[in-house]
């Protein structure tokens, strides 16, 4: 189980690359059509990328 955690965190640093463009894509989307200001817009980014990383490391790992 440990071994799976640690093997998906190490795919993940070069799904980086795969998952910055999502989320400055979603995070453009939301300041204009909500108007966020860039504090949020920057926390939105960054979530965005782990997530879609994490996610992106563990599809390519268990399938």
């Amino acid at each position: 189980m440990i071994l799976d955690v640690v093997i998906v965190l190490v795919m993940a640093v070069p799904m980086l690359l795969f998952g910055v463009y999502p989320g400055l894509l979603l995070g453009d989307f939301l300041e204009k059509k909500h108007n966020i200001e860039e504090g949020l817009k920057r926390k939105i980014v960054i979530i965005t990328t782990i997530v879609f990383t994490i996610t992106l490391s563990s599809i390519l790992h268990y399938l």
